[in-house]
């Protein structure tokens, strides 16, 4: 274990006992909410260095029974006892780190994946129907449960833009990495001189938000237009006004939904979407600062963002961020995305450690 780390888990030792001391004083006592913030900050400080004196232990006991090596009749057992203390000195380890990380906020948060044809024309649009797919089936993977919300058909095949919902426990922790510029290399279906095109598509993945304090959508602020949907739907399309377009005044954000035949149901989506989004820029202004947002781990959804690049005649998949290539593109467009969001997430929580323990 780092040296920064240990020196940290040190000083928080000591402020255990500080607390500990604290508790038990008269004036602490009686004030009944500062009792409450030591207390609940001494349950979380003693779950983390109990661990922590368990690593110490550890680390004793490996080295006297290094020592035993050089003994003929007990080095033997020294060597298997040696084996074991090595492997749960590794557990003990990453357990501490993880107890280090803040909660994540989005942990336990459902979020909204929003899919947009870039550069590319309709080549673009058929890998954001790719994407969608993609997600989709990692959604499936992952037992979680998926809806779309808005979506824009393209002419040939694909979306111009597609909003899908994302229901289940992790799903914003995994994807929120997904956010930024995705970029397909492939001979289109149209190309009749085989050659090799590139397309881009935007990502952007923003937490479903139910209640903030922090964000209040006043509805003076809102303008909100009626449309007759385009696309498939029968007798329905173009004949009833169903569709819903939501201006933020404030922000100039608008979304669009026109899924539902019912108008009250596209508002209410469609209002899901604006708050969400509204809550992102929020966040992304408190946020800017941040070193982490800076590195670009976590992407803005923005055009300018290259995340990953999709080879299709290498079979490759690389992810710029990391540095990361893996020659099995149909795995992943098949839903297996955890061979890359799992890199992501190890490099996002190895940089977020070495900030708290600077």
């Amino acid at each position: 274990m780092k040296k920064s780390i240990i020196n940290k888990l040190e000083q928080l030792h000591i402020k255990l006992k500080q607390i500990e001391e604290l508790i038990i004083c008269k004036e602490v006592i009686t004030n009944q909410a500062r009792f409450k913030k030591l207390t609940k900050e001494y349950l979380r400080l003693s779950n983390l260095i109990s661990v922590f004196l368990k690593w110490k232990k550890n680390n004793q006991d490996i080295e006297l029974t290094t020592k035993l090596l050089s003994d003929a009749e007990m080095s033997n057992m020294a060597v298997d006892e040696l084996k074991s203390l090595n492997s749960n000195k590794i557990f003990l380890q990453k357990k501490i780190e993880n107890m280090l990380l803040p909660d994540d906020d989005d942990k336990y948060k459902s979020c909204f994946i929003e899919i947009r044809a870039a550069t590319g024309g309709d080549e673009a649009a058929m890998f954001a129907g790719d994407l969608l797919k993609m997600y989709g089936r990692y959604a499936e993977y992952n037992n979680w449960i998926t809806e779309i919300i808005s979506s824009h058909i393209s002419e040939k095949g694909g979306f111009k833009e597609v909003i899908l919902k994302i229901s289940g426990t992790g799903a914003c922790k995994k994807l929120k990495f997904e956010s930024g510029g995705h970029r397909v290399q492939r001979v289109p279906k149209t190309e009749s001189q085989g050659r090799i095109h590139t397309s881009t598509c935007t990502v952007a993945v923003i937490p479903v938000v139910k209640t903030d304090p922090e964000i209040v959508v006043n509805p003076s602020d809102l303008k909100i237009d009626t449309f007759r949907s385009s696309g498939a739907g029968g007798q329905h399309v173009n004949t009833t006004d169903s569709a819903i377009r939501i201006t933020h005044l404030p922000t100039g954000t608008v979304v669009e939904c026109q899924d539902e035949r019912s108008q009250h149901k596209n508002k209410s989506k469609a209002l899901a979407i604006l708050t969400s989004r509204i809550h992102a820029h929020e966040v992304a202004k408190r946020n800017k600062k941040d070193s982490l947002i800076r590195k670009n781990l976590l992407g803005t959804g923005d055009r300018s963002d290259r995340n990953r690049t999709y080879n299709f005649p290498k079979n490759r998949v690389t992810d710029h961020r990391i540095n990361i290539s893996i020659y099995c593109l149909d795995d992943i467009l098949n839903g297996n995305l955890d061979v890359l969001i799992e890199p992501i997430m190890q490099e996002y929580n190895a940089k977020l450690l070495l900030k708290i323990v600077k």
